[in-house]
């Protein structure tokens, strides 16, 4: 039976079975390709296991090229890469590896498992494409999603909500708990609906408590407004009671500790905040003490010392501590708890966020958020500083921060570095006191000095750009590019609001390169040396010239030496490294300038085998290939001989059981009575010598010397009087080690290669890194490196995209300097975390060398917070590290958890992200734009 749509035919008891792979391929990406141009809320998707999925890929023939797929665990950097297309059908879809316990009982209560990742375990597959899978292959079990639409204003995006909100219903009549599964986006009207149908009441006579942390937080009325709105958490409680006298509790009921209850309210609101009376608390009253923060005050009038602001916000809290309460985990929100206690105890945002700011916040400004960031951030600083030890639960914030950034949503791990990121980058537009951008027409360089163009681009900067932000966190750096063919250069001075150092590791590699001496005058010697990752092979030669002290009229050629052979001269100079894997086995051949394009002689070496020897065989290659270059294109087989004795002479045994001569005969020994000798050492360093002449009937060289096969067909014996004519480039010759030259020469150091470490061996036990310093990783982050082939640069002289290099320079450094340590490195088959142990300085952390701009500033900076990782990747757990400047202690704040620790303990290899403060200068930051020691001062 035929389907016209699809072209299909009836088989196995009605399952549609299409006619090729390629045709369910094509079906397939028509769908896909449908359902992408029409993309809107509500629209249906489906979890399918990853791992059924990418076999029916490999049976359609779906990337089979290079696809891959990433098998990643947490601690494990395993991979497979998948190129080889099946052709056996898959089975039925199998999703029971992705959902809890297996996929036992009903649908309506499986629930996915929490640590799924799309592209690693799951992949979301349109409606029309899960009803064609099921049609064609059957199985499940069906998971069911919608899109939703995340973020406001110019930030909104589609995204499918993987994880719907599971809530816990507590019913204060029986204590009987029951879980709710539904949508953000679902309405407080529809939980009500749902709870209603679940246990089978009346609405007129339930009301539901948001129950967070078994406390009665707020009423949830029935309304429009959604559960996201309402900060209603994962997992978390909501407790259902019978309605007293058909009426809504009024705002003044207590909780069972007391406090006042809210009612959260029928329509969406901006966050409620009383900026000049202090912080309103979770809730919904102010904190019991009063801080006064109007005009005139005391914690207003500016201090001289930040020291001071702290012990002035010490003083008003009558002698308890603040900054001590922990953050709770919100379900894997240890990132963002991390990064916030890093903000909410840097001491100039402190100081602002505890004066009314309300007169700076820009609810106009298209970049920002309408205000609404920086309200919830500095609304929590205030919580965080006014509740002493207790732990705050920041869903407010979190809530803001799901709608501002969906890519921080869901509740799996994310990089606490990234929502730094956005927050610095967010509260600067919240709080840009500049209303209106001017268009600034950027001029060009054009050779001007560099303190005139470095002060027109910080002009031109703030008079966009102009916050706390940028008052306290924002420095300056120059940037140099030279384009590779015309040498045309393009200076600029750009802002920058943190430092992303690279570990050396990820910038610089160390290679083992084996030098051949072409003139005689060593042995092999494997050479390791560190070059540039994106470099070339000219900064190879460097690097290894200056480790082997090349005289001036001698060079290095590259080869990659596969299988004992040459499988790639490396002759063009600006060949990129990034072209050389680490496992491949590099070796260098000295030459002489003076014969640069000559053609070259390339011996490979051969020994016996065990084998008979059958046409030709019983030889097998060996060691590594010799290399150099021949005075004549159309050499002798006497020019020959030669060569090679001179390549083999540091390989002569200081003496054997063979005759030693002395005399000379074509520029090597010739025969002559000698004594025979009873031990052999090793090589000699001695001059040039040769072996036994051997005079056969198959030839009179010295050596056994053939031509291969790629000229001629078969070994072709060299004679004497032979003359060797190729077009090639290069004459491949084979030289047979029989007994008689193992007795001369000792060839274990052709074969004795340095050990590679190949792509395969994954269960290799790694070395411990050493330590890095800081300004080993400045240093590396400053040094001039060319463009990535995917960040080229467009010079306006040739008209053309070039892979510049690149040189950074420190400008001027802001008060607060953030130095983002960057551990974690990406590539197609690989992640991986370095966990190198980089040294910082705690106290008078220098950088005045690095600064070009001297304008007499203090470029010394303190240590005062860290963001730190621990684990890897996939999962892992961020914790931060946070001094209270004064109390000159500093605190370990691991979520809910807060507790001392010792200063000698905060340098480890979790540190992820520094914070450091000016010292010597004055840290005073007032509004409107007062603060001094701004980055363009």
């Amino acid at each position: 039976m035929t389907i016209a749509d699809s072209g299909c035919l009836m088989e196995n008891g009605g399952s549609c079975l299409p006619c090729t792979p390629e045709e369910e391929k094509q079906i397939v990406k028509d769908l896909m390709d449908e359902a992408e141009l029409n993309l809107k809320e509500g629209n249906s998707y489906y979890v399918i296991s990853a791992r059924w999925f990418t076999t029916w890929e490999r049976y359609v023939g779906q990337g089979s090229d290079d696809h891959v797929v990433d098998m990643q665990s947490s601690d494990s950097q395993d991979f497979a890469v998948v190129s080889t297309r099946i052709t056996d059908r898959p089975g039925p879809i199998s999703n029971s590896d992705i959902v809890e316990n297996g996929g036992d009982g009903e649908d309506d209560d499986l629930e996915l498992s929490r640590t799924l990742l799309e592209g690693r375990d799951y992949v979301l597959v349109p409606q029309k494409v899960w009803e064609k899978l099921v049609q064609w292959y059957r199985g499940g079990p069906a998971l069911p999603r919608r899109m939703i639409s995340q973020g406001v204003f110019n930030k909104k995006q589609f995204n499918v909500e993987v994880y719907p909100l599971c809530l816990k219903l507590i019913d204060s009549r029986d204590d009987i708990e029951f879980t709710i599964r539904l949508s953000k986006k679902a309405s407080l009207h529809e939980l009500y609906e749902r709870v209603c149908a679940l246990r089978g009441t009346e609405r007129e006579k339930i009301i539901i408590w948001d129950y967070f942390n078994k406390h009665k937080q707020s009423l949830l009325v029935d309304s429009n407004r959604t559960l996201e709105e309402s900060n209603l958490q994962m997992d978390q409680e909501m407790l259902l009671e019978l309605q007293v006298h058909d009426s809504y509790p009024s705002q003044s009921s207590k909780d069972s500790t007391g406090n006042e209850l809210a009612l959260v309210a029928l329509e969406p609101s901006r966050t409620s905040l009383s900026i000049a009376g202090g912080p309103t608390l979770s809730n919904g009253h102010s904190s019991t003490y009063s801080l006064n923060l109007r005009p005139g005050s005391a914690l207003n009038s500016g201090f001289t010392d930040i020291d001071d602001a702290f012990g002035a916000y010490s003083a008003v809290r009558r002698g308890e501590r603040g900054g001590l309460a922990g953050l709770q985990n919100m379900g894997n929100t240890c990132f963002m708890n991390s990064a916030l206690q890093c903000l909410v105890h840097t001491p100039p945002l402190v100081e602002y966020f505890l004066q009314d700011y309300s007169d700076e916040i820009n609810a106009e400004n298209p970049l920002g958020m309408h205000g609404e960031l920086a309200l919830a951030f500095g609304e929590l600083l205030r919580k965080l500083w006014s509740s002493g030890r207790n732990a705050i639960a920041p869903r407010a914030f979190k809530g803001k921060l799901a709608l501002f950034a969906p890519q921080f949503s869901g509740y799996n791990q994310h990089d606490s570095q990234e929502l730094l990121a956005f927050l610095l980058d967010g509260l600067h537009e919240d709080l840009n006191r500049v209303k209106q951008k001017p268009y600034i027409e950027m001029k060009d360089w054009g050779g001007r000095p560099d303190e005139e163009v470095a002060d027109e681009c910080w002009r031109n900067h703030k008079a966009r750009n102009d916050s706390i932000i940028v008052d306290v966190c924002q420095g300056q750096y120059k940037s140099t590019l030279v384009c590779p063919v015309c040498s045309k250069i393009s200076i600029t001075y750009d802002p920058f609001m943190y430092l992303s150092l690279p570990l050396p590791s990820t910038v610089t590699r160390s290679m083992t390169v084996t030098v051949f001496y072409g003139d005689g005058s060593g042995l092999p010697m494997p050479y390791t040396v560190t070059v540039l990752k994106n470099g070339n092979c000219r900064d190879l030669i460097q690097a290894l010239s200056t480790a082997c002290c090349l005289r001036s009229d001698e060079s290095f050629l590259l080869a990659e030496v596969y299988d004992h052979r040459i499988y790639h001269l490396f002759e063009n100079p600006l060949e990129s490294l990034t072209s050389i894997k680490d496992e491949e086995y590099i070796v260098a051949y000295q030459l002489s300038q003076k014969g640069t394009g000559k053609k070259k002689l390339e011996i490979v070496h051969q020994e016996k085998t065990a084998t008979d020897f059958l046409k030709g065989s019983g030889w097998k290659d060996f060691g590594a290939p010799l290399l150099a270059q021949l005075e004549d294109d159309s050499p002798s087989g006497a020019d020959i001989e030669l060569v090679a004795s001179r390549l083999l002479s540091p390989l002569r045994r200081t003496c054997s059981s063979s005759v030693v001569h002395s005399g000379k005969e074509n520029g090597f020994l010739s025969e002559a009575n000698g004594e025979p000798s009873n031990s052999c050492n090793g090589p000699s360093e001695s001059g040039v010598q040769s072996m036994d002449n051997c005079n056969t009937s198959t030839q009179d060289l010295s050596f056994h010397l053939f031509l291969t096969e790629d000229q001629y067909s078969g070994r072709k014996p060299i004679f004497k009087d032979s003359v060797i004519k190729s077009g090639a480039n290069r004459i491949k010759i084979f030289l047979d080690w029989t007994d008689k030259e193992l007795k001369l020469y000792d060839p274990s150091y052709l074969k004795d290669l340095p050990v590679v470490y190949h792509r395969t061996g994954f269960n290799a036990k790694k070395t411990r890194q050493e330590a890095v310093s800081l300004f080993s990783c400045l240093e590396a982050f400053l040094t001039e490196e060319p463009l990535g082939p995917d960040d080229m640069w467009y010079c306006p002289r040739c008209k053309e995209h070039r892979q510049a290099t690149k040189k950074l320079d420190l400008w001027t450094l802001p008060d607060i300097l953030v130095f983002h340590l960057k551990r974690f490195s990406y590539s197609r088959y690989l992640k991986n975390k370095l966990d190198t142990f980089v040294d910082f300085l705690i106290h008078n952390l220098d950088l005045s060398k690095f600064v070009k701009r001297k304008d007499g500033r203090s470029y010394i900076y303190e240590l005062y917070a860290v963001s730190n990782h621990y684990g890897g990747l996939g999962g892992g757990h961020y914790t931060a590290f946070a001094k209270l400047i004064d109390d000159n202690r500093w605190y370990n704040f691991d979520d809910s958890c807060v507790s001392p620790v010792n200063e000698s303990d905060i340098r480890t290899s979790a540190a992820y992200v520094l914070f450091y403060r000016r010292v010597q200068t004055e840290m005073k930051v007032g509004l409107g734009g007062t603060s001094q020691g701004h980055a363009g001062s």
